[in-house]
């Protein structure tokens, strides 16, 4: 089963909620990310989202490559190659 942080390696897309972003930026977090810094900055059009370590740490694998944020939503990081 593989963890949110690997999923996130590479990852082209986010799916938050159902909607699809193209990331700008990712961060797998280490020893040296604090809980607010941005591990993820993604955009839909002229839509921009981001993500603090803090937001995304402890997600909940809930199947497939999908996981839950402690604030409910459901995210999934996706590669070119798995994008039809």
């Amino acid at each position: 089963m593989p963890s949110l942080y690997a999923t996130m390696t590479d990852a082209d897309y986010v799916v938050i909620d159902g909607e699809l972003f193209a990331t700008g930026y990712l961060r797998v977090p280490d020893e040296f990310t604090t809980a607010d810094d941005v591990v993820v900055e993604a955009r839909q059009g002229d839509r921009e989202v981001d993500m603090t370590r803090a937001e995304i740490e402890g997600a909940e694998d809930v199947g497939e490559g999908l996981f839950r944020l402690r604030n409910g939503s459901l995210v999934r990081f996706l590669s070119t190659a798995v994008v039809h």
